[in-house]
C-alpha cells in the first residue's frame, strides 16, 4: 500500500459501526472534527454538537459530505444542565437510541496555581464533569441494552503539571474518576464508558505548534512526531467497537510513547 492510499483506506475502515448513531461534543474543531469524521467515516450517524459558530459548524458538516456515514450539526451550549438531556431526547426521538457519545466539549482558562481565579477553575471544572453528571440517567435510557459507549477526551495534565493548566489540568482529573464512576454502573447495562488522553497535539498550521518546542518534543516521542487529532481520532473508534465491549473505566494513553521516558 503505498503512503498516499493508506488515508484513504483507513478511512473507509468501518470498524463494524455502520449504521451507528453518535454525539460528538464540540464536535466541529479541532479534535472534535476529527472524532466526527472518523466516526462518519466510519458508517455512523454522526451528530456534531457545537456552543457558538455556526459558520464553523457548516463547514464541519460540508467536510464529512460524501463520507460512508451522515453529519449533522447540532447546536447547543453543553454547559447548561438541559442541554445534554435534550440533546439525547431529539436524537433518540429520532433514531430510537444512542450508540455513542465522545465528550470533547472542554473550558480552559490559562492561569499559573498561585494566581489561580477561583471562579474561571470552577467553570473549568464544570465544563468536564457537569454535562455527564446532568445527563447520565438520561444516558442510561438512551442506550438501553447496549452495546452503548462513552468515550471522555482527557490529557497529560489530569495526572502531570503542565504550566497555566491548573484549571483544565483539576477538571480533566476530575473527568477521568467520574469515568470509573459511571463505568462502575453502566457496566451492567452494557454500556462501556472510558477515556483517551494524549500530551501536546499538532493540529496543523505554521502557527499551531512553535517549531523548537515541536522538535524537542518530537525528539522526546519514540514514535517520532507529535501526536495529531487524527491519532486520538482512531483509538476513540477503536474504543467504540465490538470488541472493545471488556474495557471499562479506563483512561488510554495516545501520545506516541512520548511518556515512556524520564
Amino acid at each position: 500500500m503505498t503512503t498516499a492510499s493508506a488515508p484513504r483506506a483507513a478511512e473507509a475502515a468501518t470498524l463494524g459501526l455502520d449504521g451507528r448513531v453518535a454525539l460528538v461534543t464540540g464536535g466541529t474543531r479541532g479534535l472534535g472534527r476529527a472524532i466526527a469524521r472518523k466516526l462518519c467515516a466510519s458508517g455512523c450517524d454522526v451528530y456534531l454538537n457545537y456552543a457558538d459558530s455556526d459558520a464553523d459548524a457548516e463547514e464541519a458538516v460540508a467536510a464529512l459530505r460524501g463520507l460512508k456515514g451522515t453529519a449533522v450539526a447540532v447546536k447547543g451550549d453543553i454547559t447548561r444542565p438541559e442541554t445534554l438531556p435534550g440533546l439525547l431526547d431529539r436524537i433518540t426521538g429520532r433514531h430510537g437510541r444512542l450508540d455513542i457519545l465522545i465528550h470533547n466539549a472542554a473550558s480552559f482558562h490559562p492561569m499559573p496555581t498561585l494566581a489561580a481565579s477561583v471562579p474561571d477553575v470552577h467553570r473549568d471544572v464544570a465544563a468536564a464533569v457537569d454535562p455527564l453528571l446532568h445527563a447520565a440517567a438520561r444516558l442510561a435510557e438512551a442506550m438501553a441494552g447496549g452495546p452503548g459507549r462513552v468515550v471522555a477526551v482527557s490529557s497529560l495534565g489530569a495526572r502531570a503539571v503542565v504550566p497555566r493548566y491548573v484549571g483544565l489540568g483539576l477538571a480533566k482529573a476530575a473527568l477521568e474518576s467520574l469515568v470509573r464512576y459511571l463505568a462502575a454502573e453502566l457496566a451492567p447495562r452494557g454500556i462501556a464508558v472510558n477515556a483517551v488522553s494524549t500530551a501536546k497535539l499538532d493540529k496543523g498550521g505554521p502557527a499551531a505548534v512553535n517549531p523548537e518546542a515541536a522538535r524537542a518534543l518530537a525528539a522526546r516521542t519514540p514514535a517520532g512526531r507529535l501526536t495529531r487529532p487524527e491519532d486520538l481520532a482512531d483509538a476513540v473508534a477503536l474504543l467504540c467497537t465490538d470488541e472493545a465491549a471488556w474495557i471499562h473505566g479506563q483512561v488510554i494513553t495516545v501520545d506516541g510513547g512520548s511518556r515512556l521516558r524520564a
